[in-house]
């Protein structure tokens, strides 16, 4: 009977120990799963991580390639930046594998539209700047052509208002003294025996010149830089200025070239001239039209 209870306690004993060592490999069975899962929870963790801050970057990056012009994309902007915020916020407090994945896979659906639109939106810029430099330099064209075509018309002008001026030639001043009983005049480059200045020109033949009545002032100024003159009231205007004039000659100008003769006569017979290069200008119409130089000694 001993025996017998001796066996069958040994039998329980190894029933035991076998169960023992089966619960055993289950545990360890159970927590190398269970490590394993972890592992890969951790490395899907890390992967979606991963991802989720590739699409970001890119995302950032077409922001700054394009630049400002992305400022018109800021709301789908917005709601890029906050989805990925929430996902991060899902990574770091839950874990639903797929549920995370396809939060991401949305995300760049959403980013990838973004990218679309905002290509489509630089290729509209471009093609808009293209055209803005096309106007642009027809503009300038244009401009260029018109100024050319303003300053031939003002360069034409200039010359058709030059050729409309009337030109004095051969202009000539001498001394005069008289002899004879005063009628015959002989003439002298002599300062004490002038008494009269003598200025002869030739009015230039000039069909765009307006015929009729022209008034020829001639200037005669003395080696001191002073203009001879008949009274103070003896002005006419030049280069918006009232000037004296020594001589003034009417002439009735028909367009043909027309010989002119003015004198000077001097108040004072009994003081000589002033010795020294007298300078004589000629004007007509506001225009100094010729000029020479005489010289008494």
């Amino acid at each position: 009977m001993e025996e017998q209870t001796n066996s069958g306690n040994r039998k329980w004993l190894i029933i035991l120990g076998l169960l023992l060592i089966i619960a055993i490999v289950v545990l360890l069975f159970t927590y190398l799963r269970m490590n394993g899962l972890v592992k890969e929870k951790e490395e899907n963790r890390g992967a979606l991580q991963h991802e989720l801050d590739s699409l970001v970057a890119e995302h950032n990056k077409v922001k700054e390639i394009y630049g400002t012009l992305s400022d018109s994309l800021s709301t789908k902007d917005s709601v890029i930046q906050a989805q990925a915020t929430q996902i991060r916020k899902l990574l770091d407090t839950e874990w639903e594998y797929y549920k995370i994945k396809k939060r991401i896979t949305a995300l760049q659906q959403i980013a990838q539209r973004y990218v679309s639109q905002i290509d489509s939106l630089y290729n509209v810029n471009r093609e808009l700047k293209e055209e803005n430099v096309r106007i642009q330099e027809e503009y300038r064209i244009e401009k260029n052509r018109s100024t050319a075509l303003v300053k031939d018309k003002e360069a034409l002008t200039e010359k058709v208002t030059m050729a409309a001026v009337l030109k004095a030639y051969n202009v000539k001043a001498v001394g005069l003294r008289y002899r004879s009983g005063g009628t015959k005049e002989q003439e002298t480059d002599k300062a004490g025996r002038v008494e009269r200045i003598k200025v002869c020109l030739t009015l230039g033949e000039n069909s765009l010149v307006p015929a009729g009545r022209k008034s020829i002032f001639i200037r005669i100024m003395r080696p001191d830089k002073v203009v001879v003159i008949k009274s103070k009231y003896d002005t006419f205007r030049f280069n918006g200025e009232d000037i004296p004039y020594s001589i003034e000659e009417e002439v009735d100008y028909k367009g043909k070239s027309l010989d002119v003769c003015g004198f000077w006569i001097k108040k004072d017979k009994t003081e000589p001239a002033m010795v020294g290069t007298y300078n004589v200008t000629v004007y007509c119409d506001g225009v100094l039209i010729g000029s020479t130089t005489f010289e008494l000694r």
